[in-house]
């Protein structure tokens, strides 16, 4: 018994718009698109991560309780393709052997890209 990761879903007010960003982001395709209201992307790895937007009325409140952390052996490169596809900056950490940049999602959901090094 026990449980496994069926899919990380994020809720936004326009889950097409907003998986747009991520499809370029990750790399990856709309794997299921329901009408808008609720998209799937297809993995990039076979069982790796799947990601899913959900449309929800309320805007999002507060900061993220949890959030995607992701690696890249170029960090600022990798930063700055986010930006350019409509991530913003919210701050930046480093301490010996690791540092890692917070971004956000064009709505705000935060998440982070790290380095070791």
């Amino acid at each position: 018994m026990g449980i496994e990761l069926g899919m990380i879903t994020i809720d936004c007010a326009d889950p097409r718009a907003l998986a747009a960003f991520w499809t370029k982001a990750l790399g990856v395709e709309v794997d299921q698109d329901h009408d808008g209201e609720f998209l799937i992307l297809h993995p990039k790895v076979e069982n790796g991560p799947v990601f899913a937007f959900q449309r929800v009325p309320e805007p999002r409140a507060g900061k993220n309780r949890v959030h995607m952390d992701f690696g890249s052996e170029d960090r600022e490169k990798e930063v700055e393709r986010l930006i350019g596809l409509g991530a913003t900056k919210v701050d930046e950490h480093k301490m010996p052997g690791f540092a890692w940049t917070v971004l956000a999602d064009p709505v705000g959901n935060e998440f982070c890209v790290a380095t070791h090094g």
